[in-house]
């Protein structure tokens, strides 16, 4: 019975990870749908957060990286450049705006946004692509592990007196995050081994859909009722947030020349599309409500770009397969 079970529940995730990015739409208005079960939810935002790092690192080839690491230059940059851009871009925009000008609650959202690390899914989104992912996963693995450092000062450096918390403090609870997730990930990997994890990809994408699918309950706790109270500020709130994402992917697909069409396609993506959840998560209870609901808009350009972007990622992928073929 319980194998049955088992077989059930390992065939259901490996349909849901074949519709990957429509999975990822279809969650966030599911979210929106059920704003019942969001107050209830809002807890499993931080066992979510663990579980995408954890299958993150999990999932990572060794060897890849290795290899990355032996030829630092490329991968230097393209760190480099997930961490910079969007504090450049965001930064930019407080100096051209200043900051007495922008609402309390969004600037500490649009500093959280530029200081978190890459989101969690964008080495998905690649594989979903049929893209080649070792950069994009040793660059949010690196800026990842690195997140427990770098972010914290620079959500300081950005909001200034806006943030709610010590920054130690916010350090050690990123710490607990990632140091947890590599702990469990390096316990999976030696369970299971290698390539059962390989052969567990369908799974383990439906497992993200389905992680992602409680994010988006959690995270839309208080977004309708906002909607109908605010419908300006929401509005107003999304286009920032929408606004990141399209910059960060355009600009990183312009200038990036030295990577492939489809590296710089990700790396834009993952420049424009931020794991905010990470620090609000570690921020807990010290999370403003506006910033609260700046975190939860800025979740629809991440689950509607990978179903939004698909035609044009299709077509990358099929100009380099001919090329290469070339």
């Amino acid at each position: 019975m319980l194998m049955r079970i088992a077989a059930s529940l390992a065939a259901g995730l490996a349909w849901l990870g074949r519709y990957g990015t429509q999975g990822f739409a279809l969650s966030i208005f599911l979210g929106l749908a059920l704003p019942q079960f969001s107050a209830a939810a809002r807890p499993l935002l931080p066992v979510t957060i663990f579980c995408f790092t954890t299958i993150v690192f999990m999932r990572a080839d060794v060897a890849i990286i290795a290899g990355l690491l032996r030829s630092p230059g490329k991968l230097s940059l393209t760190c480099l450049w997930m961490v910079a851009a969007p504090v450049v871009v965001i930064g930019g925009a407080f100096l051209i705006v200043g900051r007495d000008a922008i609402d309390p609650g969004l600037l500490l959202g649009l500093a959280i946004l530029a200081a978190a690390p890459p989101i969690m899914s964008s080495p998905a989104v690649a594989l979903i692509y049929g893209f080649e992912p070792s950069l994009i996963i040793a660059g949010v693995i690196i800026t990842t592990v690195a997140s427990p450092v770098v972010a914290p000062m620079l959500v300081e450096l950005l909001a200034g007196a806006a943030v709610p918390l010590d920054r130690w403090a916010l350090t050690l609870r990123l710490l607990v995050f990632v140091g947890g997730g590599m702990a469990a990930a390096a316990i999976l990997r030696w369970a299971l081994g290698t390539v059962r994890i390989r052969a567990m990809k369908a799974n383990l994408d439906g497992f993200g859909v389905l992680m992602y699918f409680t994010f988006a309950i959690a995270a839309m706790d208080g977004v309708t009722q906002a909607a109908f109270d605010t419908p300006w500020r929401v509005s107003g709130f999304l286009a920032c947030a929408f606004a990141v994402s399209i910059i960060g992917l355009v600009v990183s697909y312009l200038a990036l020349r030295f990577l492939r069409r489809s590296e710089r396609f990700m790396v834009g993506y993952g420049a424009g599309q931020r794991n905010m959840g990470m620090i609000v998560a570690a921020l807990g209870a010290g999370v403003p409500p506006s910033t609260f609901l700046f975190f939860a808009l800025a979740q629809f350009p991440i689950y509607l770009m990978p179903w939004l972007l698909s035609g044009f990622a299709g077509r990358i992928r099929r100009e380099e397969a001919a090329a290469d073929g070339a």
